[in-house]
């Protein structure tokens, strides 16, 4: 077996079982989103800019998303099809470019968004009385620990949730380079059998 054969196949089985792993872990978030939007209906009637964004949404579009790019990541290294490791790909690339525009959008208008949260919520307070729904929502948060308390854990807990993030990040660019290796591989190979 050819040296760059034996390089394809180590490639191949690292493929596959990164995105077995990445796939699973969307089929996580795909769950708990579910289970978030069955639990935090009573939620629902609080006032947002943009109610879609709830944390049970955004785990149900990032599960989907990632289970889509897991599967075609596992089919495309099993298979060795060039069209599906570029699909995936590009999809990881726009991923990871998603990300990074999100961190820095937060990181620079953070300030902003804290006080539009608080002042979207103030607001609602306005029409506590007047909404049986909100009412309902207002007081199960009551019942939560404050919003205060959520951003200072939130403070507390931040250099956790960079490593995280960090950790997230390698991993995906890591899989941005099997892909490729994997790409080219498949590439020399067909070339050579020509």
């Amino acid at each position: 077996m050819p040296v760059s054969r034996r390089c394809l196949c180590c490639v191949k089985y690292l493929m596959f079982v990164f995105n077995l792993v990445f796939w699973l872990g969307g089929c996580g978030l795909f769950g708990v989103g579910v289970w978030l939007s069955f639990t935090q209906t009573e939620f629902s009637s609080l006032p947002l800019s943009f109610p879609s964004l709830s944390a049970a949404n955004l785990l149900l579009v990032a599960g989907g998303i990632t289970m889509i790019t897991g599967f075609l990541g596992c089919l495309g290294a099993l298979k060795e099809q060039r069209c599906l490791l570029v699909m995936f790909f590009v999809i990881l690339l726009l991923l990871v470019l998603t990300e990074v525009t999100l961190t820095l959008v937060i990181h620079i208008f953070h300030d902003k968004l804290d006080s539009k949260a608080q002042g979207e919520l103030k607001e609602g307070m306005k029409i506590y009385k007047s909404e049986p729904g909100l009412k309902q929502s207002w007081d199960n948060v009551q019942k939560m620990p404050c919003y205060q308390k959520a951003r200072q854990w939130l403070l507390d807990n931040i250099s956790s949730v960079l490593i995280f993030g960090v950790c997230i990040g390698v991993v995906q660019i890591l899989a941005l380079v099997f892909s490729m290796l994997m790409y080219c591989q498949i590439l020399c190979a067909e070339k050579h059998l020509d």
